[in-house]
Formats: structure tokens, sequence, C-alpha cells
């Protein structure tokens, strides 16, 4: 039955109802006096039943109407600013929803079932390879985007920068439209800064002006609660390492398509201007190099921008909203096409952890209240009934980027499928252009995996002072007391999830060359 059917159905009883509704009067002739008089109470009851029924079925229909112009209006402008919805290619088959059934944990079936679910997952773990597309298919979903950024940077810079042509009043406010100033409080005061020396630092030739503009020549790009925030934090205090203002901007997963948080709906799209206005500072100062207005030269020369968005490597929940999505599921445009085809030879950072422990770490993290190792373990056993009704349907890949699935599931359970992302990212880069790290590495020798990061991005030699300076500053982001004294998962729940990943875990390690992937010390990060 389709909705317009349902309402139909619906409104034809209410009207039926009121249609057979008796109204009885007195024995007696029907007259008029004699019914005004003696049955008096009755039709004041009859009456007001008549008006109240009304009053219900017209304000039923009101009700209707505005639903139905809402639907409408909604499925013919795509209109999606506070109402968001998730379409999905495929229906969600649910064995348990959330909320309902709680699990016993100390039930023997329940445990069973859980391990059946996990048993049927990994048996369907498939890694399959994805279709490249091709650039003018790029060109066309994001024309603007290619407009702006050329296919080839100044020549003898480290740093991807380019001339851009000042058409119009170059006396305008350079940063008066821009959308992060707008939601940015720091970034607006870095913004005051830029506009005293903007127009010190254009370029003329040949009677025309022009701006210099860079893009980041690195990227931090994952994963969330892996420790993106303490080698950004170590990172920035290399002499010549510049980043943006803010560490997460998310344009190229969410700003770009108008998202500040998915819950809110759409917003008014990031153009591409607004990004490149991040990395002025760096601009300037490369500027000041080509100028010849600078004593270290081979400084402002090697300086790099870098950018950090723990979001960038798996996060393509908007590709369903402005590209095709009639692909059998799996997004027919992914992050790195677009990076990749205006910016080949990046470089990209991932910082990778126990994907059991990095789940756990993202429930503490961003849960609110009645947190605790029972809550955790329903909401992981939920949301692999749901992951594996999706995988009943479709492939691991569809079910990965699935948003409608992500969601749904009250934990993040894809975020820790690494290898589905890191093959899709090789897909399009070679493997020298991403280095990938693990935590617990970094935990235990950041010395190592510091130099490790600066010979990636081709840095100068340090001091003795500033590596020590760099490897001995104080650990960021760590976990927040009260989430500590919580304890740890429970030991049911650990395992159910080892078995989960293991498979993605067994891939990755194979596809890095290095056992370490697997996990199979599970170290554990507090």
């Amino acid at each position: 039955m389709t909705l317009m059917d349902y309402w139909y159905s619906l409104l034809s009883s209410v009207a039926e109802e009121h249609r057979k509704r008796p109204v009885s009067f007195r024995d007696g002739p029907m007259d008029p006096l004699a019914v005004l008089d003696g049955n008096r109470d009755q039709f004041r009851h009859w009456g007001l039943q008549v008006c109240f029924g009304r009053a219900r079925l017209y304000g039923f229909l009101l009700l209707l109407t505005v639903m139905f112009f809402i639907t409408v209006s909604y499925i013919l402008t795509g209109e999606k600013n506070g109402l968001l919805l998730t379409p999905s290619p495929y229906r969600i088959r649910t064995i348990v929803g959330p909320g309902q059934c709680p699990l016993n944990l100390t039930s023997p079936r329940d445990y069973a079932s859980m391990k059946m679910v996990v048993k049927t997952i990994v048996s369907k773990v498939k890694f399959s390879s994805r279709h490249v597309p091709e650039l003018k298919d790029l060109i066309h979903n994001e024309p603007h985007v290619f407009s702006v950024i050329p296919r080839k940077f100044l020549p003898n810079i480290k740093n991807p920068c380019w001339y851009e042509e000042q058409a119009g009043n170059v006396t305008a406010d350079p940063y008066g439209k821009n959308l992060y100033a707008r939601y940015s409080r720091r970034f607006r005061a870095v913004c005051d800064v830029l506009r005293k020396t903007f127009r010190e630092h254009l370029f003329y030739q040949g009677g025309r002006c022009y701006r210099l503009r860079c893009l980041p020549y690195f990227y931090i790009i994952g994963q969330p609660k892996c420790g993106t925030t303490d080698l950004f934090d170590r990172l920035k205090m290399h002499p010549d390492v510049r980043f943006t203002t803010m560490k997460e901007p998310h344009w190229w997963t969410r700003k770009r398509f108008g998202i500040v948080r998915m819950s809110d709906g759409f917003h008014d799209r990031y153009p591409v201007e607004d990004y490149l206005d991040l990395f002025d500072m760096t601009a300037f100062q490369v500027q000041d190099h080509l100028a010849g207005n600078t004593s270290s030269n081979q400084n402002s020369r090697n300086i790099i921008t870098g950018e950090a968005s723990a979001s960038t490597l798996w996060d393509n929940k908007a590709w369903v909203y402005f590209y095709d999505n009639g692909t059998d599921g799996e997004p027919p445009f992914l992050i790195q096409d677009f990076v990749h085809a205006v910016q080949p030879e990046a470089k990209f950072i991932v910082m990778l952890r126990d994907p059991v422990e990095r789940l756990y770490s993202d429930y503490l993290y961003f849960s609110i209240a009645n947190k605790s190792a029972e809550d955790f373990h329903e909401r992981v056993s939920e949301s692999l009934v749901l992951f594996e009704g999706c995988l009943a349907q479709a492939s691991v890949r569809s079910c990965v980027y699935n948003t409608t699935l992500n969601h749904a599931m009250l934990v993040r359970l894809h975020v820790g499928l690494y290898i589905v992302y890191i093959l899709d990212w090789l897909s399009v880069f070679r493997r020298d252009q991403i280095l990938v790290l693990r935590l617990e590495d970094h935990a235990s020798n950041r010395e190592y995996t510091m130099r490790t990061v600066f010979d990636f991005l081709r840095l100068g030699p340090l001091t003795e002072q500033e590596a020590a300076e760099i490897t001995q500053s104080p650990v960021s982001n760590t976990r927040r007391p009260a989430d500590k004294n919580l304890g740890p998962m429970l030991p049911v729940t650990k395992e159910i999830l080892q078995d989960f990943y293991s498979p993605f875990n067994e891939k990755l390690a194979k596809v890095l060359n290095n056992d370490s992937f697997m996990w199979h010390n599970h170290a554990k990060l507090m």
C-alpha cells in the first residue's frame, strides 16, 4: 500500500464513521416545537458531537494536506534544510531493532546468537575493486572547483601554489563573505590580520592584478580517536610546517556540501575560495619569498601547509545527495577522486589504532549520558545485527558507505573497517603517497614516529632542542578522567568485536605488508 492509498483509506473510514453515527429522538411525532422543548439537551449534545467531529476531521485533513505538500516540495526541489533524510539504495533488514529485546549478557543463548551474527558477517567479507570515475565526470559534478584550481602549480616551490587573477574592486573586503569566518571566531581574528597586509601581497603584471593561492602540501586524513590531534599538535611545532587555523576544516567531506552537522541538515555550501582562504597565511610568506622581501629565502621556499581533518579518509555521507546514487549501493564518486584530480601529487598521513579499542574510545568520547560497559555492549550488538542485515542484501563496500545504515548503528563500527577505505584511496593514489602509522607505535616511541613523518614530508633537520620539544611535549586529547573511571569494555564485547574486525585487519596487514596491523597483542591505550 502506498502512502497516498493509506491516507485515502483513513479519510474514508473517518467520513463513514460520521455518516453512520445514529441520531436518536424520543418517541412521538416530529413536532419542531415539541422537539425543541422536550429534546433540547439531546439536540445540544448531538450538535456538540457534530461540531467536535467536524473539527477533528478538518484538523486531520489540514494536517495531511500540510504533510503532503512538505513531502512533494522535498521530493521536487531536493531542499534538505532542516529535513535531513537518508535515502538508501536498498532496505536494511533488522533482526533486533535499537532499544528492543535487550540482550542478557549472562545468557548463553544471547552470546551464541551474537557469535552467529559475527560468523555470518565474516563469511560474507569479500574485498572488491572499485571503478574509478573519469576526469570529465568529476568536472561535470564539481565544475566550479576545477575552474578555480589549475592543473599545474608554480615550479620551484614545495607548496602547491598558483597565481589567481583578481577581477573587480581590489579594495573590497576579501574575507567578507567567507563562511568559515562567519562560524569561527578564531578565523575571524585571523582574517583581521590578513586584511591589513592583503593588498601588499598582490602581484601586478601586464596591467593585471593577481593573488597567490595555495593548497595543502599534505593531509592528515584519519582516523577519529586514533591520535590525529596529538600528531597535529607535534607536527605544527616544526618550523617549516603551517596548518590551517582550525584543526579540522572538513571541507572536502562536509563543508563543500553545506554540512556543519549531519543532524542539522544542509546549509550554504562553502565555496572552494573559502577553503583556500585558510592557507593565505602561508601564501603570504611564500609570496614574500618570491618578491624577495624576506631574508630567509630558503626557509620561505620550503614552508609547507598541512590540513588535518580526520573525516577525509572515510566520510562520504553526502554523495547520495549530490552525485548519482543509482549504482548498486556503492558510491560512484569518493572524496579521493576529487582530491587526486586537482592535486595528484599530494601526500597523506593516516593514524590507526586497534579498531576494537578505537570503537570504545569513540563511544566514550561522543556519548553524553548513561555511559557504561553494559550500554556499550548493547549498542555493539544492535549495530552488528544491522550490519549483518545489510550484508544479506549488499556488498561490504555498499554497507560501509551506506548512509542510512551508518546513521542507524548506535556505534560507528564502519569507521574501524580501515582496509575498505585504504584500498579505495590506493585506487587513485600511489602507495608511497600514503603514510600509515599505528597509534600504539606512536605512544611507545614518539621520537621514531615523528622522525618517520618528517622524512615522509621531506622536512629539513631539526636541532636537538627542537626535536626534544616536539617529542617530549604532553600528549594531546587523552581520555577524560570520568571516562577512565568507567573501566574497560566487557570481555565478551571485546571478544565479539575482535572476531568481527579480524578479517579486515588481516587484509590490511597484507596490503601494508606489516603484521602489526592485525593487532594480535591488542594493545590497550588510555
